[in-house]
């Protein structure tokens, strides 16, 4: 006779193998990597000097231009599988679809009333 076996033990154990396959790893990671030492003279750039700090030469108004971008980056990656399948679903995927352009457009909207499509 065969023991019960939980729903949980499977999940357990694949758990276990992950945090081991990550841990071994950074193990291997540790014991091959070479020793850095910093160096010895400042960033190149063409033979200036850096005028800013590499973290800050960004300008805040990109962040809302990488929103509108992964807003319609999103939109294609949700189109592509519905026209795939809207003849079989019919009228329901339809409506579901133009619901989900009319929240990206409401989203778009709003984003341009806030100036983040402003450059000046």
């Amino acid at each position: 006779m065969m023991a019960a076996v939980s729903v949980w033990e499977p999940t357990l154990v694949l758990l276990g193998v992950a945090v081991a396959g990550v841990a071994a790893v950074y193990g291997m990671n540790t014991l091959l990597s070479a020793q850095r030492s910093p160096l010895a003279s400042p960033a190149f750039s063409g033979g200036v000097p850096p005028r800013e700090h590499a973290l800050s030469r960004f300008h805040v108004r990109w962040y809302a231009v990488t929103m509108i971008f992964l807003a319609f980056d999103m939109e294609m990656l949700f189109m592509y599988p519905w026209v795939r399948t809207v003849r079989e679903v019919g009228t329901p995927a339809v409506v579901e679809m133009f619901l989900f352009l009319g929240i990206l457009f409401a989203a778009v909207v709003y984003a341009w009333r806030e100036g983040a499509l402003r450059w000046a």
